[in-house]
Protein backbone atom coordinates (compact mmCIF):
# COMPACT_ATOMS: atom_id res chain seq x y z
CA UNK A 1 0.00 0.00 0.00
CA UNK A 2 1.04 3.59 -0.90
CA UNK A 3 2.15 5.56 2.14
CA UNK A 4 0.97 9.27 2.14
CA UNK A 5 4.57 10.42 3.86
CA UNK A 6 8.12 9.25 3.21
CA UNK A 7 9.32 10.17 7.34
CA UNK A 8 7.19 10.33 10.11
CA UNK A 9 8.69 11.34 13.41
CA UNK A 10 7.03 10.57 16.89
CA UNK A 11 7.77 12.28 19.95
CA UNK A 12 7.14 10.88 23.32
CA UNK A 13 5.79 13.11 26.19
CA UNK A 14 8.27 13.28 29.35
CA UNK A 15 7.90 16.92 30.75
CA UNK A 16 10.69 18.77 30.62
CA UNK A 17 12.28 16.11 29.72
CA UNK A 18 10.69 16.75 26.09
CA UNK A 19 13.16 19.54 25.17
CA UNK A 20 15.70 16.19 24.61
CA UNK A 21 12.82 16.13 21.10
CA UNK A 22 14.76 19.32 20.20
CA UNK A 23 18.26 18.08 20.12
CA UNK A 24 17.41 14.94 18.51
CA UNK A 25 15.73 16.60 15.49
CA UNK A 26 18.88 18.40 15.45
CA UNK A 27 21.01 15.48 15.30
CA UNK A 28 18.08 14.37 12.33
CA UNK A 29 19.04 17.17 10.88
CA UNK A 30 22.38 16.92 10.59
CA UNK A 31 21.94 13.39 9.07
CA UNK A 32 19.39 15.63 6.11
CA UNK A 33 16.90 14.00 8.01
CA UNK A 34 13.49 15.69 8.35
CA UNK A 35 10.38 14.53 8.63
CA UNK A 36 7.49 15.03 6.56
CA UNK A 37 4.73 14.61 9.53
CA UNK A 38 4.94 14.63 13.21
CA UNK A 39 3.02 12.87 15.97
CA UNK A 40 3.75 14.07 19.40
CA UNK A 41 2.11 13.44 22.55
CA UNK A 42 2.37 16.27 25.76
CA UNK A 43 5.84 17.41 25.66
CA UNK A 44 6.10 15.97 22.22
CA UNK A 45 3.17 17.41 20.79
CA UNK A 46 4.70 21.03 22.22
CA UNK A 47 8.15 20.55 20.15
CA UNK A 48 6.34 19.41 17.74
CA UNK A 49 4.17 22.23 17.04
CA UNK A 50 6.98 24.67 17.70
CA UNK A 51 9.34 22.42 15.19
CA UNK A 52 6.06 22.36 12.31
CA UNK A 53 5.75 26.29 13.23
CA UNK A 54 9.50 26.83 11.51
CA UNK A 55 11.55 27.10 14.40
CA UNK A 56 14.96 25.34 14.52
CA UNK A 57 15.93 23.08 17.31
CA UNK A 58 18.48 25.61 18.47
CA UNK A 59 15.74 27.91 18.93
CA UNK A 60 13.46 25.20 20.59
CA UNK A 61 16.06 25.28 23.03
CA UNK A 62 16.00 28.79 23.86
CA UNK A 63 12.84 29.33 24.55
CA UNK A 64 12.53 27.53 27.07
CA UNK A 65 15.93 29.18 28.61
CA UNK A 66 15.31 31.21 31.52
CA UNK A 67 12.01 29.91 32.39
CA UNK A 68 10.56 28.89 35.25
CA UNK A 69 7.50 26.71 36.17
CA UNK A 70 5.65 29.20 37.37
CA UNK A 71 5.86 31.64 33.97
CA UNK A 72 3.48 28.97 32.48
CA UNK A 73 0.80 28.44 35.17
CA UNK A 74 -1.18 30.06 38.17
CA UNK A 75 -2.15 28.58 41.17
CA UNK A 76 -6.08 28.12 41.03
CA UNK A 77 -8.24 26.96 44.29
CA UNK A 78 -8.47 23.11 44.15
CA UNK A 79 -11.48 22.00 41.88
CA UNK A 80 -10.16 19.68 39.24
CA UNK A 81 -6.20 20.65 39.26
CA UNK A 82 -3.83 22.78 41.03
CA UNK A 83 -2.66 25.26 38.04
CA UNK A 84 -4.37 26.78 35.15
CA UNK A 85 -2.23 26.63 32.39
CA UNK A 86 -3.50 29.84 31.06
CA UNK A 87 0.28 31.00 31.01
CA UNK A 88 1.22 28.48 28.80
CA UNK A 89 -1.67 29.17 26.40
CA UNK A 90 -0.87 32.41 25.95
CA UNK A 91 2.98 31.21 25.03
CA UNK A 92 1.92 28.79 22.56
CA UNK A 93 0.25 31.71 20.85
CA UNK A 94 2.61 34.40 21.01
CA UNK A 95 5.22 32.33 19.75
CA UNK A 96 3.25 30.46 17.04
CA UNK A 97 1.83 32.29 13.96
CA UNK A 98 -0.48 29.57 13.20
CA UNK A 99 -4.27 29.32 14.81
CA UNK A 100 -4.79 25.74 13.94
CA UNK A 101 -3.30 22.70 13.29
CA UNK A 102 -4.01 22.17 9.64
CA UNK A 103 -2.65 25.23 9.14
CA UNK A 104 0.75 24.41 9.80
CA UNK A 105 3.36 23.54 7.53
CA UNK A 106 4.53 20.20 8.13
CA UNK A 107 1.17 18.67 9.54
CA UNK A 108 1.04 17.70 13.12
CA UNK A 109 -1.02 14.97 14.93
CA UNK A 110 -1.62 15.70 18.60
CA UNK A 111 -2.91 12.78 21.18
CA UNK A 112 -4.89 13.59 24.47
CA UNK A 113 -7.16 11.67 26.48
CA UNK A 114 -10.53 12.67 26.36
CA UNK A 115 -11.40 12.19 30.39
CA UNK A 116 -15.49 12.14 29.57
CA UNK A 117 -15.40 9.04 27.30
CA UNK A 118 -12.43 7.67 28.22
CA UNK A 119 -10.62 7.12 25.15
CA UNK A 120 -7.15 8.15 22.84
CA UNK A 121 -7.77 11.04 20.28
CA UNK A 122 -5.49 11.89 17.99
CA UNK A 123 -6.26 15.50 16.42
CA UNK A 124 -5.21 16.13 13.03
CA UNK A 125 -7.12 19.95 12.96
CA UNK A 126 -8.45 22.37 15.47
CA UNK A 127 -7.38 25.34 17.90
CA UNK A 128 -3.66 24.56 18.53
CA UNK A 129 -2.50 26.12 21.41
CA UNK A 130 -5.90 24.09 23.06
CA UNK A 131 -5.19 20.91 21.62
CA UNK A 132 -1.63 20.83 22.60
CA UNK A 133 -2.33 21.95 26.00
CA UNK A 134 -4.64 19.47 26.01
CA UNK A 135 -2.15 16.57 25.21
CA UNK A 136 -0.51 17.84 27.75
CA UNK A 137 -2.35 18.41 31.16
CA UNK A 138 -1.28 16.00 34.02
CA UNK A 139 -4.53 15.13 36.13
CA UNK A 140 -4.86 16.96 38.72
CA UNK A 141 -1.85 19.28 38.53
CA UNK A 142 -3.30 20.90 35.95
CA UNK A 143 -6.96 22.19 35.56
CA UNK A 144 -8.58 19.65 31.79
CA UNK A 145 -8.97 21.25 28.77
CA UNK A 146 -12.31 21.66 27.28
CA UNK A 147 -12.78 21.14 23.50
CA UNK A 148 -16.37 20.87 21.71
CA UNK A 149 -17.66 20.54 25.46
CA UNK A 150 -15.43 17.43 26.51
CA UNK A 151 -13.02 18.00 28.75
CA UNK A 152 -9.15 16.46 27.61
CA UNK A 153 -5.97 15.85 29.72
CA UNK A 154 -2.49 14.13 28.88
CA UNK A 155 -2.73 12.01 25.75
CA UNK A 156 0.15 10.31 28.12
CA UNK A 157 -2.20 7.83 29.94
CA UNK A 158 -3.31 6.10 26.83
CA UNK A 159 -0.47 6.77 24.88
CA UNK A 160 2.71 8.60 25.95
CA UNK A 161 4.15 7.51 22.56
CA UNK A 162 2.69 7.91 19.82
CA UNK A 163 4.12 5.73 16.86
CA UNK A 164 1.09 4.17 15.69
CA UNK A 165 -1.24 7.31 14.82
CA UNK A 166 2.01 7.20 12.10
CA UNK A 167 2.48 3.68 10.89
CA UNK A 168 -0.43 3.56 8.17
CA UNK A 169 0.87 6.89 7.10
CA UNK A 170 4.19 7.12 6.54
CA UNK A 171 7.31 4.78 4.62
CA UNK A 172 9.50 4.53 7.74
CA UNK A 173 9.18 6.03 11.28
CA UNK A 174 11.12 7.57 13.85
CA UNK A 175 10.42 7.41 17.15
CA UNK A 176 12.32 9.22 20.13
CA UNK A 177 11.26 8.26 23.29
CA UNK A 178 12.43 10.84 26.52
CA UNK A 179 10.46 9.07 28.90
CA UNK A 180 11.96 5.35 28.70
CA UNK A 181 10.72 2.64 31.25
CA UNK A 182 13.74 2.51 33.32
CA UNK A 183 13.74 2.27 37.07
CA UNK A 184 15.75 5.77 38.54
CA UNK A 185 16.31 6.53 42.03
CA UNK A 186 13.42 8.33 43.90
CA UNK A 187 12.92 10.31 47.06
CA UNK A 188 10.93 8.73 49.76
CA UNK A 189 8.19 11.39 50.05
CA UNK A 190 4.48 11.75 48.24
CA UNK A 191 5.34 13.70 45.86
CA UNK A 192 8.15 12.05 44.25
CA UNK A 193 6.12 8.64 44.79
CA UNK A 194 2.97 10.11 43.26
CA UNK A 195 5.56 11.20 40.37
CA UNK A 196 7.32 7.94 39.68
CA UNK A 197 3.59 6.08 40.00
CA UNK A 198 2.17 8.43 36.97
CA UNK A 199 5.97 7.67 35.18
CA UNK A 200 5.14 3.70 35.44
CA UNK A 201 1.92 4.02 33.82
CA UNK A 202 2.78 6.54 30.86
CA UNK A 203 5.94 4.44 30.30
CA UNK A 204 4.16 1.41 30.32
CA UNK A 205 2.18 1.73 27.13
CA UNK A 206 4.78 2.99 24.63
CA UNK A 207 5.75 -0.89 24.63
CA UNK A 208 3.69 -1.87 22.05
CA UNK A 209 4.46 1.48 19.89
CA UNK A 210 8.56 1.23 19.98
CA UNK A 211 7.88 -1.96 18.24
CA UNK A 212 6.42 -0.01 15.31
CA UNK A 213 9.50 2.32 15.24
CA UNK A 214 11.75 1.54 12.02
CA UNK A 215 14.66 3.64 14.01
CA UNK A 216 13.52 3.79 18.05
CA UNK A 217 16.01 6.47 19.79
CA UNK A 218 15.55 5.94 24.01
CA UNK A 219 16.96 9.11 25.50
CA UNK A 220 17.66 7.33 29.19
CA UNK A 221 20.27 9.54 30.43
CA UNK A 222 17.33 12.71 30.98
CA UNK A 223 15.36 10.11 33.36
CA UNK A 224 17.04 12.01 36.33
CA UNK A 225 15.52 15.05 36.03
CA UNK A 226 12.50 15.86 37.20
CA UNK A 227 9.09 16.63 35.14
CA UNK A 228 9.16 20.44 35.54
CA UNK A 229 12.98 21.56 36.29
CA UNK A 230 13.42 23.86 33.88
CA UNK A 231 17.00 24.87 34.96
CA UNK A 232 17.93 21.60 32.64
CA UNK A 233 17.31 22.82 29.54
CA UNK A 234 20.95 22.92 27.86
CA UNK A 235 21.72 19.67 29.61
CA UNK A 236 18.63 17.84 28.39
CA UNK A 237 18.80 18.97 24.88
CA UNK A 238 22.26 17.73 24.24
CA UNK A 239 21.44 14.40 25.71
CA UNK A 240 18.28 14.38 23.21
CA UNK A 241 21.14 15.02 20.56
CA UNK A 242 23.96 12.68 22.13
CA UNK A 243 21.67 9.84 21.78
CA UNK A 244 20.26 10.17 18.43
CA UNK A 245 23.89 10.81 16.99
CA UNK A 246 24.44 7.49 19.01
CA UNK A 247 21.72 5.64 17.47
CA UNK A 248 22.61 6.73 13.87
CA UNK A 249 25.90 5.97 14.09
CA UNK A 250 24.40 2.47 15.39
CA UNK A 251 22.64 1.98 12.36
CA UNK A 252 25.08 3.75 10.18
CA UNK A 253 22.51 5.51 9.11
CA UNK A 254 24.57 8.36 7.66
CA UNK A 255 26.10 6.00 4.94
CA UNK A 256 22.42 5.14 3.50
CA UNK A 257 20.35 7.46 1.68
CA UNK A 258 18.22 9.59 3.83
CA UNK A 259 14.75 8.90 4.07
Amino acid sequence: MDKKYKTGLALSGGGVKGLAHAGAMKALEEHGIKPDIISGTSAGAIAGALYCAGYTPDQICTLFKKKDFNDFVEFTLPKSGLFATTGFVKFLEEHIEYENLEDLPIPLLVTATNLDKGSSVTFTKGKLSRTVMASACIPVIFTPVEIENEKYVDGGIFKNFPVSPLRNLCEQVIGINASPLVTEKYSNNIVSIAERSYHFMFRANTLEDKKLCDILVEVESVMQYKTFDLKKVDIIYEQGYLATMEALKNLDYSQQNPI
